[in-house]
């Protein structure tokens, strides 16, 4: 995900922000951001047991992991602690640090090679500067190995699971599950009245979105009714538009159906043959075009509202559509939610179209182009080539990664941890169980659409390309920066992707295009 803002009441903790080793850069918040709903207080169960005292496998070792100073991203390791300790001998250390140090100190220790951190929880985006550098080792010798807890990375839905693995090795343990979805008020959608207002309006039916025009029309509809029965107008939508926070995610996802489709899968960032950018492009220009005549559907403030305002107006029934990451479905269930019992869940609404770039033409479908995405942080552990306790560290972070403690972490959903493995989702896409949820205090309605929607999601043959190459978030500063200016109307579309190509360009020369090349084309697979 993204990185969050540190939440007013304290109740709901930052997600993780990091930076690249040239900036500071913020990222997928968490659950932190919202601030008009409480955590609640599951606890997963024990899964390691104790060692015997002549037989602990980690005896007088410590382990020392690096992750952001938030109580509830960092709780599943706090959880983990005294578990941990008991069945391998060794110490855990948990070191928090604010966001905007913990990539920058991460990188330091290892540039200096002196393994003061043993694991990072990370994003999935730092992975190709990690793995340039030979920073991390991966884990594939230990990941069978009858020593460690056992969990499964084919239980990984394809989308997420690809950001676990670099050049063919295994480098992040499964954790978080990141990927933008539709939210929408099914309340809204069933009233008799909308619906025939509505059609009378349009010429068709209410239902939930499946490409952008319609998710515009529907925006267009509730913008300026009354939604939560307050007697004050309320929004179509709501997005976090304020420059510097969520926005170049938030435009990730809605452009993927616009340039990526059956014919054209990989080219949205760059050209992997010259590492020209490729950002401009008539499909990315439409996309942002799109998002620019949204704008008029949510409030003026949207401009300025980072990811915890903008999820608040929708938790407090202000909004009725959005479409952001897992952490909002799972907030609305929580205690001081206006809207638990009336949030539907749907993939994103795709085209019609879409511009190849490889053939530099427009390509039309008969049904929706739907694009699937991994949109965000991912946030799961890395094992630093300098630790001196590797193997104990993985023993963590696959302990961490096991069904028994990913089920509750999934259901519980304040801990910033989103659901993406088949255990996760209800038959027929997965094995999990519905009274998982249940007992989290999930509605019935919403969890369904909820888990549905993250299953077609992840599952979509077609996904949006991911950036992890060094510097990745000196291009998405870069985007983010013109995409504000497009926004608030400084800039024409054209005008702020093409400012974000000569960016691109320059960040690239910088770093060196070669180098950058070859990364990327690992990247991608090739």
């Amino acid at each position: 995900m993204s990185r969050k803002m540190r939440w007013l009441g304290g109740l709901l903790a930052l997600f993780v922000l990091s930076a690249w080793s040239e900036d500071q850069e913020p990222s997928k918040l968490g659950p932190s951001d919202a601030s008009v709903v409480k955590m609640g207080d599951i606890v997963p169960p024990r899964v390691a047991q104790p060692c015997k005292p002549d037989r602990c496998p980690f005896a007088g070792q410590s382990v020392t992991v690096l992750a952001v100073n938030s109580r509830l991203i960092g709780a599943p390791l706090s959880e983990l602690k005294e578990e941990f300790e008991a069945a391998t001998g060794a110490r855990l250390n948990i070191i928090f640090m604010p966001h905007e140090e913990l990539f920058a100190n991460l990188i330091s220790d290892m540039t200096n090679r002196t393994g003061k951190y043993d694991a990072a929880i990370a994003g999935a985006w730092w992975l190709g500067e990690l793995v340039a550098q030979d920073f991390v080792i991966p884990y594939d010798k230990y990941y069978n190995d009858p020593r460690f807890p056992k969990w499964d990375i084919d239980e990984v839905l394809p989308g997420p699971r690809g950001l676990l693995s670099y050049g063919g090795k295994k480098y992040m343990v499964a954790n978080d599950h990141d990927g933008q979805v539709m939210y929408y008020r099914r309340d809204l959608f069933a009233d008799p009245g909308h619906q025939a207002a509505f059609k009378q309006k349009y010429g068709y039916a209410l239902a939930v979105p499946k490409t952008w025009e319609q998710f515009r029309d529907v925006a267009e509809y509730f913008n300026g009714r009354d939604l939560n029965g307050d007697g004050v107008p309320d929004s179509g939508l709501t997005m976090a538009l304020k420059p510097g926070a969520q926005g170049m995610f938030h435009f990730m996802s809605l452009s993927a159906p616009f340039v990526i489709g059956p014919d054209n899968p990989r080219l949205y960032w760059f050209d992997p043959k010259t590492m020209k950018p490729l950002i401009e492009s008539p499909g990315h220009v439409q996309a942002l075009k799109v998002l620019v005549d949204l704008v008029q559907f949510g409030p003026k403030e949207m401009l300025t509202w980072d990811l915890g305002k903008s999820w608040d107006h929708f938790l407090e029934g202000h909004a009725a559509l959005t479409f952001s990451w897992g952490d909002l479905g799972a907030l609305a269930q929580q205690e001081g939610s206006k809207i638990k019992g009336k949030i539907g869940s749907a993939p994103l609404p795709g085209t019609h179209g879409y511009y190849n770039i490889a053939q530099h033409k427009w390509v039309k479908t008969g049904q929706p182009n739907l694009v699937g995405n991994t949109t965000g942080g991912s946030w799961a552990g890395v094992i630093s080539k300098y630790s001196k306790a590797p193997e104990a560290t993985y023993y963590l972070l696959a302990l961490m990664a096991s069904k028994e403690k990913s089920q509750v972490y999934a259901a519980r959903g304040w801990d910033g941890i989103d659901p993406g493995r088949r255990f996760h989702f209800l038959p027929p896409n997965g094995s999990g169980k519905l009274d998982t949820y249940l007992k989290a205090g999930w509605n019935e309605a919403d969890i369904r659409d909820y888990l549905q929607a993250y299953s077609d999601n992840f599952g979509n043959r077609l996904q949006l390309p991911y950036l992890r190459i060094p510097g990745a978030y000196s291009y998405w500063q870069a985007l983010d920066g013109h995409l504000a200016e497009a926004e608030s109307g400084q800039l024409s579309p054209e005008a702020a992707l093409k400012a974000a190509a000569v960016d691109f360009e320059e960040i690239t020369l910088r770093l060196g295009r070669e180098r950058q090349r070859r990364a990327y084309r690992v990247s991608l697979g090739f």
